[in-house]
């Protein structure tokens, strides 16, 4: 695995950090500068989305209640089917109609959030998903779609807990982590027009798509997210790990070339 992880010194950033954590909970190999935080962009996604899920699973929020657009549900909100533009407080589509992706969609929906709550989304997520898995390095501090800061130390304590769920049941992750709204097609960030453009609740799902930010070796069933900070954060149940690189050179050509190498050579380490 060393060798693997190592391959982040070739790549065109001033500075990077990785590290894999098994679905044991065994942490496989990290390299860099997993103590460093860095912006997570919107590797925000999934932390903000496990608050979220956390609330339902307290009954503070229900996945089919009405949230956002009319018509619309926190449930659309977080699989990016509201029909909310991508940065823009505007709908361009019935919900449930189209995949489109939305910073918006996400900031509504801690909204919808707070106030359902009456607390502050950044304080939900802490308390409920960032002190219960230790994770005292990151923090919320602005848009829950997308300006939390994180190490890769911490953010392999949430990936661990992607693979072997204590603060939701396993169903419940699984629901997350399967496909939301079936069939939709929509652009992938970076990648283009995707059909289908398959999501969960808060996590984007590899399936077949192509080109993609994971590897060939990555399985159908990969989820996760990256950020436009140059960040990324997968699970691949089939290899029963999972990963997490930081970087703080924002996402372009070169992420494309190097990330679906470097990824492969993780699950081929494994």
């Amino acid at each position: 695995m060393d060798s693997a992880l190592r391959m982040i010194e070739t790549w065109p950033v001033p500075a990077a950090a990785a590290a894999v954590v098994t679905a044991d909970g065994s942490l496989a190999g990290k390299y860099g500068e997993t103590g460093r935080r860095f912006p997570l962009a919107s590797v925000t996604k999934p932390l903000a989305a496990y608050a979220v899920l956390v609330a339902v699973e307290e009954g503070a929020l229900e996945l089919d209640e009405p949230a956002g657009p009319e018509g619309a549900t926190v449930r659309h909100l977080l699989a990016h089917t509201s029909g909310l533009a991508f940065d823009e407080h505007r709908t361009v589509a019935a919900p449930g109609e189209r995949r489109i992706y939305s910073n918006t969609g996400f900031e509504v929906l801690g909204e919808h959030l707070t106030k359902t709550t009456d607390i502050p989304f950044a304080e939900y997520l802490r308390d409920a998903v960032l002190s219960p898995l230790g994770m005292t390095d990151t923090e919320l501090a602005g848009s829950p779609a997308k300006d939390a800061v994180s190490t890769a130390d911490d953010l392999v304590r949430f990936a661990g807990e992607l693979q072997a769920p204590r603060l939701i049941a396993p169903q419940t992750l699984q629901e997350a982590t399967g496909v939301a709204f079936p069939g939709r097609k929509g652009v992938l960030p970076g990648y283009g027009n995707q059909s289908p453009n398959d999501w969960g609740l808060g996590f984007e799902i590899r399936d077949g798509k192509t080109p993609h930010w994971t590897g060939d070796r990555s399985s159908p069933r990969t989820f996760g997210h990256f950020g436009q900070s140059g960040t990324f954060l997968w699970v691949d149940p089939e290899a029963g790990a999972a990963c997490v690189a930081l970087t703080d050179r924002d996402f372009g050509p070169w992420a494309v070339e190097v990330w679906p190498v470097f990824t492969d050579a993780v699950l081929a380490a494994l």
